[in-house]
């Protein structure tokens, strides 16, 4: 048993040992608990639920673009044939896409709140043309259902990051870690293509993105300045908190797909 101070836990820790029971109050002892995130009142809780639909609606708007352009891509020959007959044609299209998010989160205080959504709807347009070759590789029902899969899975994560008291930043932080980890791993195994590490990265990258949506969702949520509702401010962190869910999406998506998917 430890003893430590209730208005700060998990900070001043002290040996049970060094002190006699019976001498000391009941609620003294408790155990380490994770911090927990301190409460809005309604208004604030009220605002920031606002602020959520409308990165939720920016999100869902970004996926819509990217899945019409790829399933669009897919239908066009020429575009398809482009994109799949040049290693530099598609290498160019990832650095572009890379271009595009460093430029946005680089320059998102300067900026306007437009052109952050202009960047996003062209982030999502490179990124609907690169995942249009999955169309060619993969069936339309594999990909419906790794989608649906995805999708169900955001839902339920994304829930928990939004009504969770215990703050995930520990826990995201060791996501973030692993994650570059995997990152590694997926790029030396481009080169050995070991079968092994193929399938270990699969399953590793779905516990990361599972994990980092509900990080996400609670760190947008915290990120959001409460009083500045309608604001170009306002507008550019919902944009930008859409951004990252995006992200995990995208590659949650991905990685089940690896597995659902069923090749032609």
């Amino acid at each position: 048993m430890q003893l430590i101070n209730s208005s700060n836990p998990c900070r001043i820790v002290v040996n049970f040992s060094t002190f006699d029971r019976e001498k000391l109050p009941n609620h003294t002892f408790l155990r380490c608990t994770m911090k927990t995130v301190p409460k809005m009142s309604a208004e604030a809780v009220l605002e920031n639920n606002r602020f959520m639909i409308k990165v939720y609606s920016w999100m869902a708007l970004a996926l819509t673009v990217t899945g019409v352009v790829a399933a669009w891509v897919a239908t066009v020959p020429p575009l398809i044939e482009t994109i799949t007959g040049s290693r530099w044609v598609l290498f160019g299209l990832f650095l572009a896409e890379l271009v595009v998010v460093m430029v946005m989160v680089s320059t998102i205080s300067r900026i306007s709140s437009s052109t952050a959504v202009w960047l996003f709807m062209l982030y999502s347009v490179l990124n609907g043309l690169t995942l249009s070759v999955i169309f060619l590789v993969f069936t339309s029902e594999s990909i419906a259902l790794a989608f649906y899969v995805t999708a169900g899975t955001f839902a339920l994560m994304s829930l928990v990051g939004w009504v969770t008291r215990t703050d995930l930043t520990s826990v995201g932080n060791l996501l973030l870690m692993a994650l570059l980890g995997l990152v590694l791993a997926s790029l030396v195994n481009l080169y050995f293509q070991n079968e092994t590490v193929y399938w270990i990265s699969t399953y590793a990258g779905i516990l990361i993105f599972t994990g980092l949506i509900a990080y996400d969702t609670q760190k947008i949520r915290q990120m959001n300045v409460l009083g500045n509702e309608g604001s170009e401010a306002d507008k550019k962190e919902s944009v930008l908190g859409a951004l990252t869910l995006y992200l995990d999406f995208i590659n949650l998506f991905l990685s089940f797909l690896r597995i659902f998917g069923k090749k032609k």
